[in-house]
């Protein structure tokens, strides 16, 4: 073998393993020409493993998450009980569609949740996939019990990627642009937040004048509302607001849906968010940590509600799923077992007083807001307008020390805390450190 010939097979033997080797930017290019745009990526990293609240991309870099796939991992990455959970199921059986051949541990999901939401009523769950299947189903079964059309919504929800789901989500860009038209007998009215000048008042007046110059209110179905608005911005609803709502409700005969797919399973420091109003939801949806990683949802309500629909009106192919049936009964446990609920309120009253000592420092820091460990920060410049560019800046800041963020709000000015509620103390820490060090770096470029 010539020296050019040894030179070109060592090159090719190089490039080989360079091509080899797990590579994010290479995986990234792989993704842009694999699939659509239309699915947005918020980091360009690729998991390898995650444990906890820690996750290592394919390069081995390790990363704090306090983003939990958005609300999901309430009981973290791969808690053993969860993982034995499943494995016990698999040796049983995946999948029989539940329709065809029901099992009873679907059957004890359904009544340990029926328990367990707000409420001594008769109440009946049904299960589906995802959160925006809960979402449609709950209308579904809103319209079937009051023969209606109806539905009201806010300012800034989110229910979800369907038709009917961004019929009900309160923000265009990016869930409803060219996606139109989308179905009809959907209202918004203004959801209140102090901090930008919507008060309850407010949101009841634009509820008055709705009925009378848009639809009676004898011809609404159903009220739907997030106790603290998810993709909005972290808004917690006003109790004032919660009991209008519920008040208006009962006047007209309207069913009253509380949206807790972002908000159940302890985050709030509750099982569930309406737990801390004085009112009850006539349903309730539920996903994201109810199967603490395992795709399914549900619909839990009044019982009369809940049978509306006839025989075959509701369901799925993989409406319950086995896997995420076990899962869901080992994520219960395990937020009994190692109260949850508790924890959260202790993590998220440490996070609100690191916060506010930071806005203390930081003056483009707006807002400090949330409850348990459902807390939000807000970005303003100083003439008090949204900050989404410096928003970013301390997102992609945080990922380069090793910390995931997620942002939020109409105006993308909103960092939202999900970290999971079984991260250990000094995970907890150390992320806060990360925390203050990114917005320290991004303040310093303002400045330079």
């Amino acid at each position: 073998m010539n020296t050019n010939t040894a030179i070109q097979s060592e090159s090719a033997r190089a490039a080989s393993t360079a091509a080899a080797t797990p590579s994010n930017a290479r995986i990234d290019a792989r993704r842009i020409k694999a699939t659509p745009r239309g699915v947005g990526i918020g980091f360009p990293i690729y998991a390898e493993r995650a444990l906890n609240a820690e996750l290592w991309d394919v390069e081995g870099k390790r990363y704090i998450d306090f983003g939990s796939g958005i609300a999901v991992l309430n009981t973290g990455h791969r808690h053993p009980r969860i993982v034995a959970a499943i494995k016990e199921q698999l040796e049983h059986f995946t999948h029989t569609a539940y329709q065809v051949v029901p099992y009873e541990s679907a059957v004890a999901l359904a009544e340990r949740l029926n328990q367990l939401t707000p409420g001594t009523h008769a109440k009946k769950t049904a299960f589906f996939t995802t959160g925006v299947e809960a979402v449609e189903n709950a209308i579904k079964i809103a319209r079937a019990a009051t023969r209606r059309p109806g539905v009201i919504a806010l300012s800034g929800a989110f229910h979800g990627r369907t038709f009917m789901g961004m019929a009900l989500t309160g923000k265009v860009v990016p869930y409803k642009v060219g996606f139109g038209p989308f179905p009809g007998s959907v209202y918004h009215v203004p959801a209140p937040v102090a901090l930008h000048g919507v008060s309850v008042d407010d949101t009841l007046r634009a509820i008055n004048q709705l009925f009378k110059a848009d639809i009676d209110p004898e011809q609404v179905a159903a009220i739907i509302i997030e106790p603290i608005q998810g993709e909005g911005g972290f808004y917690v609803a006003p109790p004032g607001l919660m009991r209008a709502l519920r008040e208006i409700c009962d006047r007209h005969g309207i069913v009253f849906i509380a949206d807790e797919i972002q908000t159940g399973f302890a985050r709030t420091g509750k099982m569930f968010a309406m737990q801390h109003y004085d009112v009850l939801p006539d349903l309730m949806t539920l996903a994201k940590s109810l199967a603490g990683g395992v795709p399914l949802s549900a619909v839990c309500g009044r019982a009369d509600f809940m049978d509306a629909p006839e025989p075959g009106g509701l369901g799925g192919t993989y409406a319950a799923n086995a896997l995420a049936i076990a899962s869901a009964h080992a994520v219960l446990d395990v937020i009994e077992d190692e109260r949850l609920c508790e924890r959260a309120e202790r993590l998220g009253q440490a996070l609100k007083a690191k916060l506010n000592t930071l806005r203390a420092k930081f003056p483009g820091i707006s807002d400090v807001r949330g409850l348990g460990a459902m807390v939000a920060m807000e970005f303003a410049k100083a003439d008090g307008t949204p900050d989404p560019e410096f928003t970013k800046q301390l997102q992609q800041q945080a990922r380069e020390g090793g910390l995931l963020l997620l942002t939020c709000g109409v105006h993308a000015n909103v960092v939202r805390f999900l970290f999971p509620l079984t991260i250990e103390d000094a995970v907890f820490e150390e992320g806060m450190v990360i925390l203050a060090k990114a917005l320290e770096a991004c303040v310093k470029g303002l400045d330079q």
